[in-house]
């Protein structure tokens, strides 16, 4: 993640990870890497992110963490860094102003070097939708950006895809354990249809899955919006990112019930643009497969090992109480959770 919110003092000297790191990219030389003054940046649960300031200009530098910040134990294996380069890389390619430019990755420190994103003109989502600045044509763009990310990774678009992210343990590592895993436990259940949203996952595979679809890891920029933090890429079922996001604008809706109205129009802008890009699978069964991801995510963001952080007890308790019954039984429909934008308890 590259956060626009630097966190203290603003000219520390880069950590030798980062120093490495830029050396080893081609970035500096060992002399002016000793000497490299930059400043960490905050937001970022699963990694080391910093800004280090070269000669030529700012680049952002990201080491994940074996251990994440969170209240609950989640450990996560640091290879992920290779997936991330490498889709990051391939992103790239395809849409370079929808991913940001991988300048350089080390894999000695398991260090990425980006391209550096001025905050002054690129706003994390995020603090704008809660800020309630919300503009549906952002998410409108993003799923035109994320479906055409999607179909140009599938078997017959990049046929090394597939083997170049086989990386089922790590996804489960990072999202199916600790999102359903987690949530099975506090609704034994509800055990058995996590469990089938796991395995679906594998098998409806058919492109690379991003894995972190948030406000959070997009940044509005000039050029439109720019998709960050792919530590969790894989090959998978491509219904989960779009779910994924989905449940982000749902609860922030659940936060601020004003808000739910231009929130709602964002969702539907973003699905009928990713939607529009879908030429891989048939469309119905897909939207059918986002619909079982999106309630039990939101299931998820609250009972699971990373819940979401600005909702208070009551609200967590009626979109807890809501939320069930789609679980248990799946909706078909994206329509079918219209309900869930206002609290029907």
């Amino acid at each position: 993640m590259i956060d626009p919110d630097a966190n203290g003092d603003g000219d520390q000297v880069v950590p030798h990870w980062l120093a490495s790191a830029l050396v080893a990219c081609g970035l500096a030389t060992a002399d002016e890497a000793e000497t490299c003054r930059g400043e960490p940046l905050t937001g970022g649960v699963s990694s080391d992110i910093w800004v280090a300031r070269l000669a030529g200009g700012p680049v952002c530098g990201k080491r994940a963490l074996a251990r994440l910040r969170v209240a609950a134990l989640w450990e996560a294996p640091t290879e992920r860094s290779a997936s991330e380069a490498a889709w990051l890389a391939r992103g790239h390619r395809i849409d370079a102003d929808a991913v940001p430019p991988l300048l350089g990755y080390d894999p000695a420190t398991r260090a990425l070097v980006l391209g550096w994103l001025d905050p002054a003109d690129h706003r994390q989502w995020k603090a704008e939708l809660l800020a309630g600045r919300i503009d549906p044509s952002v998410a409108g763009e993003l799923g035109d950006r994320l479906g055409r990310l999607h179909g140009a990774m599938t078997r017959e678009a990049d046929p090394d895809a597939e083997v170049g992210f086989a990386n089922n343990a790590l996804f489960d590592a990072l999202r199916l354990e600790p999102y359903f895993g987690t949530t099975a436990k506090a609704h034994p259940r509800l055990a058995a249809r996590l469990a089938a949203l796991r395995e679906q996952f594998v098998n409806a595979a058919a492109t690379v899955v991003h894995g972190d679809v948030s406000p959070k890891n997009v940044l509005v920029g000039p050029r439109g919006p720019v998709l960050l933090d792919a530590e969790c890429a894989a090959w998978g079922d491509p219904a989960f990112d779009p779910a994924f996001l989905l449940t982000h604008l749902l609860l922030k809706a659940r936060h601020e019930p004003t808000m739910a109205s231009p929130l709602r129009r964002s969702a539907a802008w973003f699905w009928s643009a990713y939607e529009a890009r879908i030429n891989w699978e048939e469309a119905v069964a897909l939207e059918g497969r986002v619909a079982a991801y999106w309630a039990a995510l939101v299931l998820a963001r609250i009972d699971g090992s990373s819940p979401v952080e600005y909702l208070t007890e009551a609200v967590r308790c009626t979109v807890r109480a809501d939320v069930v019954v789609y679980v248990e039984r799946p909706p078909a429909r994206l329509s079918d959770l219209d309900p869930l934008w206002t609290s029907a308890t």
